[in-house]
């Protein structure tokens, strides 16, 4: 039975409600859902219904594909002047023995580790210190493009330009096209945590806002750069701000257009201020990828992060909407193990992550960072590993 025979008996069950009977129909006609749908999909929705409809969806565009890049973390300081209730990775000023700051040179030498390695994206984010100012970033993103012109740039957060661009005295459109001309070429997701002030003020009050978050990547994508967009579940938010939250995005991408991926990062409870909240279940985690999914319908991709939630769920969630599993990073980063991730020396070869997507059925493609492939892996045979080694180069056949 394929994807559409599987919506279609859907719509046969007569056993489900007219609400989600409805929600199917547009799905199957390539409708939006509205914001009420959302909730209700939250409220109602069993896993084996989300998974038919996401899993439709997720094979329309992009059939069994299933993409990865090979990117490193260069992770500057976990010392940060913001105190988030969630954070498990980084520390206070005051608490400075615990944490790291790391040199312009320390972070070169790490760029530097990965020359002869075929990694095409660096993925720099930490925390937030005022020497980490507009200048010093402005640098780095020169000096690694001077160094490696091969590279992707993907950095920092809207909580880290809000900080530098307002020390800076800069507006955000300003500090985004100044930072485009030093080097960067596209940013992550991270900091959108929950937009909704009820929640956003108990997690991370100090911080730039929902508003601030997405202003600064819609000036962003004003300058025809790309972005990504997360949202952290499974902690004191409710539905409706889970769905509040995605609405806000799905927003701004129809102004816009320029955000390519959306990730759902699950709350984990382990070394902060919030482990009294219990974490989400791996059916819940499945049922959010598949409500993603199909609320997020202006997103190109659905990207679950195998190194937060095991690698097992994460084959899972290919059948619920997810396309996009991260990349073959390794222990350059401590944002996951440092919060009570099941991977905690996050580090996966070429290999090992092409037949972890072949073994549920799906095709491995690596992809660079704007989603142009770099090696459809249907055909690839690997080189017989004589050591231990990650990011080892496939022969083709």
């Amino acid at each position: 039975m394929n994807t559409t025979e599987q919506v279609e008996k859907i719509l046969a069950d007569t056993s489900l409600s007219t609400e989600l009977q409805n929600i199917a129909q547009k799905v199957l006609k390539q409708e939006r859902i509205t914001f009420d749908e959302g909730v209700y999909l939250y409220e109602n929705a069993e896993l084996g219904y989300l998974g038919v409809l996401a899993n439709y969806i997720r094979e329309q565009k992009h059939g069994d594909k299933t993409y990865f890049n090979r990117n490193f973390h260069l992770e500057p300081t976990n010392l940060c002047v913001y105190d988030c209730k969630f954070c498990s990775y980084s520390r206070l000023i005051k608490q400075k023995e615990e944490g790291w700051a790391l040199t312009m040179d320390q972070m070169l030498d790490i760029v530097k580790k990965y020359d002869t390695e075929p990694v095409t994206e660096v993925h720099i984010v930490g925390g937030v210190l005022p020497q980490y100012d507009m200048d010093f970033y402005m640098k780095l993103f020169t000096a690694i493009k001077d160094h490696r012109p091969d590279l992707h740039v993907k950095a920092l957060t809207p909580v880290e330009y809000h900080y530098i661009f307002k020390k800076a005295k800069v507006d955000y459109a300003t500090g985004m096209n100044m930072m485009k001309e030093a080097g960067l070429e596209s940013m992550p997701g991270g900091g959108a945590e929950i937009f909704h002030p009820e929640i956003r003020e108990q997690i991370a009050k100090d911080k730039c806002t929902g508003e601030q978050w997405l202003a600064i990547h819609e000036e962003w994508h004003k300058l025809g750069m790309r972005s990504n967009a997360t949202m952290l579940y499974g902690h004191i938010e409710e539905f409706k701000h889970r769905v509040d939250h995605m609405e806000k995005l799905r927003e701004l991408q129809d102004r816009t257009g320029g955000f390519q991926t959306f990730i759902p990062l699950k709350f984990r409870n382990q070394h902060n201020q919030m482990s009294n909240v219990a974490e989400s279940s791996v059916i819940e985690d499945l049922r959010n990828y598949a409500i993603a999914r199909i609320y997020m319908d202006n997103f190109d991709h659905i990207k679950a992060y195998w190194a937060m939630i095991s690698r097992e769920t994460a084959q899972l969630s290919l059948n619920y909407g997810v396309d996009d599993i991260d990349g073959t990073l390794d222990d350059t980063t401590k944002i996951y193990s440092m919060a009570g991730a099941e991977e905690q020396t996050p580090a996966m070869s070429t290999r090992e992550l092409v037949n972890l997507i072949k073994q549920v059925g799906r095709k491995a493609i690596e992809r660079d960072t704007l989603y142009n492939v770099v090696t459809d892996f249907e055909n690839v045979v690997f080189e017989e590993e004589k050591k231990p080694q990650y990011y080892k180069l496939p022969v083709v056949n």
